[in-house]
């Protein structure tokens, strides 16, 4: 079993195999942990598709498996592993993180409020918000 540690959170792959350079898993867990499925143009997220290297397909897909790490080195984003291979962080580049800093746009998230009710902060985009936090420690 490998954890996988990814933008959407963490997620246990059960099936995935890990070597030091490759992580082979499922295209359903792909697909959950990350949002990238195998279609005849690539791989796909959403209406985004990314074509696979000619003549080197397989060293992504492979009988209904993906290898997220060489994906993702081939998006040019980080993918590193723990020594042993057991936990992998597929991250976005620091070129992205660094957009999205300087657009001072905040990330969604969602709070209850004290009925329980969820409130998403892109519900909120356009408006003023005065958000309040507070912790004891």
């Amino acid at each position: 079993m490998v954890t996988l540690l990814t933008e959407s959170g963490e997620h246990e792959v059960t099936g995935a195999e890990a070597s030091t350079e490759a992580l082979w898993c499922s295209a359903n867990d792909a697909l959950r942990a990350t949002g990238w499925a195998p279609k005849p143009e690539g791989l796909c997220k959403g209406e985004v598709c990314v074509p696979l290297p000619a003549g080197r397909e397989r060293e992504f897909v492979d009988g209904g498996r993906i290898n997220l790490a060489a994906f993702w080195r081939h998006l040019g984003q980080p993918a590193v592993r723990s020594e042993r291979g057991h936990v992998w962080v597929l991250s976005e580049s620091a070129r992205e993180r660094k957009a999205a800093l300087a657009s001072l746009e905040a990330p969604d998230f969602a709070l209850p409020d004290p009925s329980g009710r969820l409130h998403r902060l892109s519900d909120y985009r356009g408006k003023k918000v005065l958000l309040v936090t507070w912790a004891s420690w």
